[in-house]
């Protein structure tokens, strides 16, 4: 979480350096309020510095829009933050601090007694993890802020701006403070700017009241939703707006964890493959792509469906049928997966003639991972349905692989292990176990309140429905991606099996823009769908195409270039995959150019046509890779596996063109260009 937060701020701030054409402008109010105040350590001039200049870009778009806009911890909270790390109450400093601030129409300031500020303030510094409290005030610090604040209002009420004190002790003065500030706001829009309450929507939205909260729980208190407006918006035109302005920026931040999890994983990739070697880095690529896919298979779908329903009965209150969802994706994956595994071994013990011990060894231990992996990715899609998105992906992107890489290393250097791939598999084993474990204590830690108190109710009717088409495609997308290795492990190449793994991981990164994009475009699409909104629809996928698309080619391009040296450095075997990987490069380019297709069609409810055509794609992808080797080798696998990918996208293209009347985002993106610029000329013939 500190990670999170620290690269957050960072991120946020670079894109207004990057995109804000008034940057200057919020500068000079940054430095401006700090030359006023300034804090005694550097790490709180760098947090109020940037949370400043963020502030002055929000409050400007807070000033553009239609609606009346509650401005939750605004420019005085800062002052107050200014304050208190430069540990000073004096009123004149921060009056000045104040006067370098723009005024709302109103400041509520939000009361509380001492005493309750302080229990909830030792209370969530209890359950604080200890490495967060390095970027929060200690105590006695939280505490002097009502010396502050009884200032900064007193200071307020003097320059004649608009205080309203507000309590949230209990329900009932939180119920009478919400009709309070409604009242308020209503009034103003009423007589100051002269505009009847008998007017219409259009009259209402042309307002605009910006607030600020002064918080007396110096940042203890977090209101979970704004105000009901007093007047009303355009649902649709609002959620698409906000749709577009955010896919970028989200699709930019996915793609850094993802692209950061990727470098943990060729790491240990590398590792893996330089001390066993390609024979038994192809044994260990065989039988983890076998796991991998007998363990996706074994969530029944849960862990995409998990997150619909789960979040579904959170916002209905529904607690139980929350509870008894988890239950019931839970014990039937789990069986599920651990008869999986039982028949995997038992099958492997029966046939154990081929001599390969090495081969049967890792095998084995593969089998026994398969329910670690399964409730890895159950807990993970719990945990994002809990709302830790961030976390979920913690465990298996960072710690799986990074104690992997530890376990390894240091078998490396010991030289008491045997190098070989059944103890790497024991390396994979292991930290699965401990990834588990993670992903428990972040789900228990992110679950909502009373979900264990709940009894568990059951809906198995709509929860059985969504399994088989979701199952379908959670295997066959593992099983496309690894159709190669998988095709070349049963046909006895396996030394090639391991070259080919190796090019396809890192081909893969090319196909991570897709993934990043897929984060924020899914529920977006899901929202516009629901409100039968085609063109906005269209419009979004046309966006995450051109995303998508632009990163893909952005990082392919490099890629291609210093593939064969890359290779190398996992040894001189390694080094003949660079064709193989440049071909599966074109093919995830392709993929990124269509956009997240797969994912329109499972957020419009055409779970099973996804699922259909991925069955024909992963048919095509096994066909393609054995006439491929039978021709070419293992160039001919991913010859193959390229064209199954173009062709399955072709088809997802048709279906979703007569189903859903959504053309190709870029296809799209090109027309609307041109029906612009050609606007644009004919405004300009016109001109007098």
């Amino acid at each position: 979480m500190v990670v999170f937060r620290v690269l957050a701020a960072m991120v946020s701030t670079a894109k207004l350096f990057i995109y804000t054409p008034d940057l200057i402008r919020y500068i000079s109010t940054a430095s401006s309020m700090m030359k006023s105040i300034q804090p005694r350590k550097f790490i709180w001039k760098a947090r109020i510095w940037q949370k400043i200049l963020n502030l002055s870009y929000r409050w400007d778009q807070a000033r553009q829009s239609k609606e009346v806009t509650i401005f939750d911890q605004g420019y005085v909270q800062a002052v107050a933050a200014l304050a208190i790390s430069h540990g000073c109450t004096d009123s004149v400093s921060i009056a000045q601090a104040l006067k370098k601030t723009p005024d709302a129409d109103f400041t509520f300031r939000v009361v509380l007694p001492r005493s309750v500020v302080e229990t909830r303030l030792l209370e969530r510094m209890r359950q604080e993890p200890l490495a967060e409290r390095i970027l929060e005030a200690d105590f006695d610090a939280s505490m002097r802020s009502f010396g502050v604040f009884q200032d900064i209002d007193d200071i307020l009420v003097a320059s004649g701006r608009k205080t309203v004190s507000v309590e949230t002790l209990d329900d009932q003065s939180l119920s009478e403070s919400v009709q309070r500030v409604s009242r308020k706001i209503i009034s103003e829009i009423v007589h100051d700017r002269d505009i009847p309450m008998c007017r219409n929507k259009t009259d209402h939205q042309s307002s605009t009241v910006a607030t600020t909260y002064l918080d007396d729980g110096s940042d203890t208190i977090t209101i979970q939703k704004a105000v009901a407006s007093a007047v009303e918006a355009d649902p649709a035109a609002l959620g698409k707006d906000e749709i577009k302005r955010s896919l970028g920026y989200a699709t930019v931040f996915a793609l850094m964890i993802y692209v950061a999890g990727a470098g943990l994983t060729s790491l240990a990739q590398l590792l893996i493959a330089r001390i066993v070697g390609s024979t038994s880095y192809g044994i260990y690529s065989y039988v983890l792509s076998t796991t991998s896919v007998l363990a996706y298979l074994a969530t029944l779908g849960f862990n995409v469906s998990l997150l619909r329903f789960v979040s579904a009965y959170r916002a209905q209150g529904r607690l139980d049928l929350a509870h008894g969802v988890i239950r019931f994706a839970f014990q039937r994956s789990l069986a599920v997966a651990t008869l999986f595994g039982a028949a995997g071994a038992t099958y492997i013990c029966a046939s154990s003639g081929s001599g390969n011990r090495e081969l049967e060894v890792s095998q084995l231990l593969g089998m026994a991972a398969v329910p670690l992996v399964t409730t890895s990715a159950l807990g993970a899609a719990l945990i994002r349905a809990f709302g830790g998105g961030v976390s979920a992906l913690l465990p298996e992107r960072i710690v799986r692989d990074g104690l992997l890489l530890t376990l390894l290393g240091i078998a490396a250097l010991s030289g008491s292990w045997t190098l070989n791939a059944p103890l790497v598999m024991q390396a994979v084993v292991t930290s699965s176990i401990v990834t588990v474990g993670l992903v428990f204590v972040l789900a228990t830690r992110f679950q909502p309140p009373g979900l264990r108190q709940a009894e568990p109710a059951d809906a198995s009717k709509d929860w059985w429905s969504a399994v088989p088409p979701i199952m379908l495609m959670a295997g066959l997308d593992v099983f496309i991606n690894r159709a190669g290795v998988m095709v070349l492990g049963w046909t006895g190449h396996i030394r090639d099996a391991g070259i080919f793994a190796l090019g396809l991981n890192v081909a893969l990164l090319v196909g991570l823009s897709l993934v990043a994009v897929s984060t924020m475009f899914s529920p977006a699409a899901a929202t516009l769908f629901a409100r039968d909104d085609r063109k906005g629809l269209q419009e979004l996928f046309s966006r995450a195409a051109l995303l998508s698309s632009g990163a893909a080619i952005a990082m392919a391009i490099p890629l291609l270039v210093i593939v064969r040296p890359l290779l190398s450095w996992f040894g001189e075997d390694f080094g003949t995959g660079a064709p193989i990987a440049r071909v599966l490069m074109l093919g995830y380019v392709f993929v990124a150019l269509c956009g997240p297709q797969l994912n329109l069609l499972t957020m419009t409810g055409n779970e099973w046509p996804a699922a259909v055509t991925m069955i024909v794609g992963a048919a095509i992808g096994v066909i393609g890779c054995v006439i491929g080797i039978e021709i070419y080798g293992p160039l001919g696998a991913a010859i193959g596996l390229a064209l199954a990918l173009v062709v399955w996208n072709v088809a997802m293209a048709i279906y979703i063109g007569k189903r859903l009347k959504i053309m190709p985002g870029l296809i799209y993106a090109l027309t609307s260009l041109k029906g612009r610029t050609i606007e644009s000329h004919q405004r300009y013939w016109f001109l007098p």
